[in-house]
């Protein structure tokens, strides 16, 4: 919208949503017909966004796939929670064809340890972000803008304003150290795998797609209206209760639209007692219903 591209967030004409598979993944082969079809019909695509763990239940994008599909299109990667798990190696698997992306973004206030807002962001080539931002009246022009010698970052972002994000992430990695961080990322996805754990454990509940880092997506058993009536319920009482917050998404499962719950941790001092705390929670919560 801000672009000029889009009439408004629900329009479908000039923005597409590319389908997904059952891994909740961009579907590649999708996104190839998708563009065919607007090329013949005398469209541009020009830009294509993948995302590296989907807000929703954290689904992965295969990067590799994706950039065989886009044509011409800008590529982007929205690695915007779960690009802070690359700090470790063995979650770099995820990064798998990157270099043929042309920006790259992710969050460190979601899952670095770092106070809102900072965001890290990546470009190929900067000129193409230059040339559509920058405005260079009289009283900004200066010799060391002019010479090159400075990145102005004004050029770089819609507002001409900038505040040092940089630097409180700067502090957050003087303090941790790499180290420090990756024991965090590790023990918040040890933590989502002794979640998972006991919601296997329990026949009334179902987990939904594959976890593979922080995030734990379940609801109870069950299909239709009524179910995800009772998912709601579910929720609701976990979070007037006070002693826990979780949210949820709508996810299509096999053809059906499901109500799901989501369970990400995430916190700097979530320990194992609270993640049994929330389940025993949402145990007693489900009895309730």
């Amino acid at each position: 919208m801000i672009a000029g591209i889009a009439s408004g967030p629900e329009d479908r004409e000039h923005v597409r949503l590319v389908p997904v598979d059952a891994s909740f993944a961009m579907d590649a082969p999708a996104l190839a017909r998708m563009i065919a079809d607007d090329i013949a019909a005398g469209k541009w695509p020009c830009f294509v966004c993948a995302t590296l763990g989907t807000t929703g239940t954290l689904g992965f994008d295969s990067i590799v796939n994706i950039a065989a599909a886009r044509g011409g299109a800008w590529l982007h990667i929205d690695a915007a929670h779960a690009g802070s798990a690359c700090v470790c190696p063995e979650f770099r698997w995820m990064l798998e064809g990157v270099e043929h992306a042309d920006s790259f973004c992710f969050n460190p206030h979601k899952w670095l340890l770092t106070n809102f807002d900072c965001d890290c962001f990546w470009v190929r080539d900067k000129r193409g972000l230059i040339d559509a931002l920058s405005i260079t009246p009289e009283y900004l022009r200066n010799t060391a803008s002019d010479s090159g010698a400075v990145t102005d970052f004004r050029d770089l972002q819609v507002p001409l304003g900038r505040r040092f994000r940089a630097l409180k992430l700067w502090f957050v990695l003087r303090h941790y150290g790499v180290e420090g961080l990756r024991a965090q990322i590790r023990e918040h996805v040890r933590l989502a795998g002794f979640l998972e754990d006991l919601v296997r454990a329990d026949a009334r509940f179902e987990l939904i797609g594959e976890r593979r880092l922080n995030l734990v997506c379940f609801r109870l058993r069950g299909e239709g209206p009524a179910a995800d009536e009772r998912n709601k319920r579910l929720l609701d009482a976990v979070n007037a209760s006070g002693r826990a917050f979780i949210t949820h998404t709508v996810v299509e499962v096999g053809g059906v639209r499901k109500y799901v719950i989501r369970a990400a941790i995430g916190a700097t001092r979530t320990q194992e007692r609270h993640v049994r705390a929330l389940w025993e929670l949402v145990q007693q919560c489900a009895a309730a219903l």
